[in-house]
């Protein structure tokens, strides 16, 4: 069915002209790219035109305001709807450190840009690059359940900082997603997760044009989304016509009237083309409609054929009017509102203040431990329950939870006040993501652009599940905080399924992710000293379930030298060293353990502890030389995990223990034999690389 302006209802002309800009804007950038998804952006113009103009609670003078409604472009291939967007509601631009700027965040040349090098409208929307983009959402799915951690975050601010009187926080989160997004598992976990909470502050809003890349959806699709959604305790609305704007209006209107439950309203549309002769799929292929196409279909809109990137008069003003009008009122109540909040609520506002920043909390480290030396340790998971909640108590924005696993890998806040995150009771800080490893990620990610500083936790081999999102928080530059435990074979009896072996190399091989393996419980102190230090990184914490020693710091160096990434635990006594063992996390007592030995037998030898490689990456070629001079090139690295990457710090004329083939299922110590994870291995390979060094000499 072709769209044509006289099927929208209810709509004045200037209505179906700033309609009409939003799809001619999308075609001509996706033509002049010739490259992208015309027919979406298209299609949803009416639906995204009527939601911003009329429902959404945003000013576009000051897109970092606090209690702003959040949009989600979950089908983000769909880019140019939101970039058209952008540019016609003159959303400002906002710089790395949150200040906004009176220069649009889009001009007319940044659409003229559109997927380019450089450019400020890549392919899918990216959080980090475009002011008025709320969260990078290119994987589909990823959107959708990113936007329920907006959700949360708002019923916790809510929670915490709204006194009586002073409504700080009341927005709501819209999302746009589609069929490719409804496929995805992840948006099953997100819903669940979604409607058990009871978020009433959550709608999404399906584009059901039943096309994907390989076609119509019944190749493969063809469940009842409304029945699915309304058995996760969803209310559901049916617009049958995307162009109208009367239904439109009044599915909007219900959704926010709904006040118990999260909102779905599936909108049929067609993703046609405009022009009554082509119904063809090239949208899903991400294909330009070409040069003769474009002109029809403009011809078809009554708009002049040889106009490109056409804003009419009155176009931007009608935004101005009513959407943007509507924003700076809010907004301003909000600030005379927050203004007096400050007066009366001094600490709350301060805290508000330092969230907005990603700055910790005052005073978040007055707690912190030490732990004193301990032959028998501690597993390093336990360590960081304590360090964790140590932080926490004075860190009121400091949350998260696990995948169904909290008792496993203690990241149970367990001090007064901080209850269970549940629907109504949404001034807890312990989160239930129950068996959802995916949408977790996505959801604590969508917690932190919303400023809290939230984590989610599980086994180190259930990363495998995290992986989209993990690689999202990099991204987008933010500090989300994956926290994984049972981190080797030391998981044991569990056997080859439950044993990480590959998913450290993968969480380094992230650009931006700090991966950190603390060896012993101080180091666990140093890490998470790191942890919250970070603004624009996620990190990764990798943490054992079996006790490890805690070392002695008069004897072998402090700990403090987690923060460069690696540091010499233990040296030779005099003079250089014959050989460098390396290690992370549990592996470095045997190290340190063959050390001993070696010393003893008169082989000095060098300890180094390298709990992150990203942050020794990140220091001068000096201290790295100083660590790991060139000239000593006898080097035992050991990790109970995949070789790959070790080659760049053992040498070429090192040696490496490590994992070559999954575990087994056997007692810790059983595996540690048959691997070859003990002293004597350690000891051995030392010795030889020594006496081959002396050979060669």
């Amino acid at each position: 069915m072709a769209v044509s302006d006289q099927t929208i209802a209810a709509g004045t002309a200037l209505d179906q002209l700033c309609i009409n800009t939003i799809r001619t804007l999308s075609m001509d950038a996706v033509q002049k790219a010739n490259s992208g998804h015309p027919g979406t952006p298209m299609a949803l113009a009416p639906v995204a035109y009527s939601l911003w103009q009329h429902f959404l609670n945003y000013d576009p003078e000051d897109p970092s305001w606090p209690n702003r409604d959040r949009f989600v472009l979950s089908n983000g291939h769909a880019s140019m709807l939101l970039y058209s967007l952008i540019h016609l509601a003159g959303i400002h631009d906002v710089d790395k450190e949150g200040n906004v700027l009176p220069a649009p965040s889009l001009t007319l040349d940044d659409l003229k840009n559109f997927r380019q090098m450089g450019s400020k409208t890549p392919g899918h929307p990216e959080y980090h690059l475009t002011s008025g983009v709320e969260t990078t959402t290119g994987p589909l799915g990823q959107g959708v359940a990113t936007s329920v951690g907006m959700a949360i975050a708002e019923r916790w601010l809510a929670s915490h900082f709204n006194r009586p009187g002073f409504e700080l926080f009341n927005y709501n989160v819209w999302v746009f997603c589609g069929d490719g997004d409804m496929m995805e598992g992840i948006s099953s976990e997100a819903a669940s997760t979604a409607g058990h909470l009871k978020l009433s502050n959550l709608c999404w809003v399906y584009d059901n044009n039943k096309i994907t890349i390989e076609g119509k959806t019944d190749l493969a699709f063809d469940e009842d989304v409304a029945a699915r959604f309304r058995a996760y305790g969803w209310d559901v609305t049916h617009v049958t016509d995307a162009n109208d704007l009367n239904a439109l209006s009044e599915a909007y209107k219900h959704a926010l009237g709904v006040n118990d439950r999260p909102k779905l309203i599936i909108v049929d549309s067609h993703i046609g083309y405009g022009s009554p002769h082509r119904q063809d799929s090239k949208e899903a292929h991400g294909e330009a409609l070409g040069e003769e196409e474009v002109k029809l279909t403009k011809r078809f809109y009554g708009w002049p054929e040889d106009a490109k990137f056409l804003v009419p008069d009155g176009v931007a003003d009608s935004f101005r009017n009513g959407m943007g009008k509507r924003g700076r009122q809010l907004n301003g109540r909000w600030k005379e509102l927050f203004a007096k909040y400050k007066a009366e609520h001094s600490e709350l506002a301060a805290q508000l203040e330092r969230m907005q920043k990603f700055q910790p909390a005052e005073g978040w480290d007055k707690e912190l431990l030490t732990f004193a030396a301990d032959a028998k340790g501690l597993a390093t998971r336990d360590s960081s329950s304590k360090v964790l909640n140590a932080i926490a108590k004075n860190h009121p924005w400091l949350m998260g939870g696990a995948a169904d696993l909290y008792p496993s890998t203690k990241t149970r806040l367990t001090f007064d006040g901080a209850g269970d995150f549940e629907a109504n009771h949404f001034d807890a800080r312990n989160f239930h993501f129950g068996i959802r490893e995916h949408a977790m990620g996505a959801i604590v990610n969508g917690m932190v652009v919303s400023k809290l500083r939230a984590y989610g936790s599980t086994f180190l081999i259930f990363s495998d599940y995290m992986k989209m999102p993990i690689r999202v928080s990099a991204i987008m530059e933010i500090p989300s905080l994956w926290i994984f435990t049972h981190d080797s074979i030391g998981v044991g009896e569990d056997g080859p399924t439950h044993q990480p072996i590959e998913q450290l190399i993968t969480l380094r091989a992230v650009p931006g992710l700090i991966t950190l393996r603390p060896a012993d419980a101080n180091e666990v102190v140093e890490a998470w000293k790191v942890i919250m230090s970070l603004t624009t990184e996620p990190a990764a914490l990798v943490l054992t379930r079996q006790a490890v020693p805690t070392f002695d710091r008069t004897k072998y160096a402090a700990a403090e030298g987690v923060a460069r990434g690696a540091y010499i635990l233990a040296d030779a006594e005099a003079g250089e060293p014959q050989v460098i063992l390396m290690a992370t996390g549990s592996e470095v007592q045997i190290c340190i353990e063959a050390y001993e030995a070696l010393k003893s037998e008169g082989i000095k030898a060098r300890v180094v502890s390298m709990p992150s490689w990203e942050l020794f990456e990140h220091q001068d070629d000096a201290y790295r030389e100083k660590v790991f001079p060139s000239g000593v090139t006898a080097r035992v690295a050991v990790e109970q995990a995949s070789v790959l990457g070790w080659a760049k710090y053992a040498g070429t004329k090192g040696r490496i223990i490590g994992m070559h083939t999954f575990g087994a299922s056997a007692p810790l110590k059983d595996l540690q034999k048959k691997f070859g994870f003990n002293s004597d291995a350690i000891v051995k390979a030392a010795r030889e690389l020594v006496a081959a060094n002396s050979k060669a000499k």
